[in-house]
């Protein structure tokens, strides 16, 4: 029993300092209408949660899966070299490429503009 009250104990510490480590690094969400989203552009910010965010980051520069999305459109070329350009992340989303899957059957048409909309407020 004297054990397990330490291994509580310890296990209480570490949380706590993990959270002093790393609490500085964690952002709270902000809200659509924080980050200026006009309707549409919420909309294609549900769709990413949805379908992107498990692999991008949108407010990071850190890469998951995949590389971040901060700021995709404020670059000349997309990271895989590509031009940045609605034409071309719309190739993308449909078809994937390298390790990226498509997202063909997955997004309507909408979708598609909704999500393009919200990653130009990147």
């Amino acid at each position: 029993m004297h054990m397990a009250h330490y291994s509580r104990y310890g296990w209480a510490v570490l949380l706590l300092f993990s959270f002093l480590l790393f609490g500085c690094e964690m952002e709270r969400r902000k809200s659509d209408a924080e980050l200026g989203l006009n309707p549409q552009q919420a909309q294609g910010r549900r769709i990413f949660d949805r379908n992107c965010a498990r692999c991008h980051e949108a407010y990071s520069s850190r890469g998951l899966q995949g590389p971040s999305l901060k700021g995709i459109y404020k670059r000349k070329y997309f990271p895989s070299g590509l031009p940045a350009n609605d034409d071309r992340m719309k190739d993308v989303i449909l078809m994937g490429k390298a390790k990226m899957p498509s997202f063909r059957a997955a997004l309507t048409d909408q979708e598609l503009q909704d999500l393009i909309a919200y990653l130009h407020t990147l």
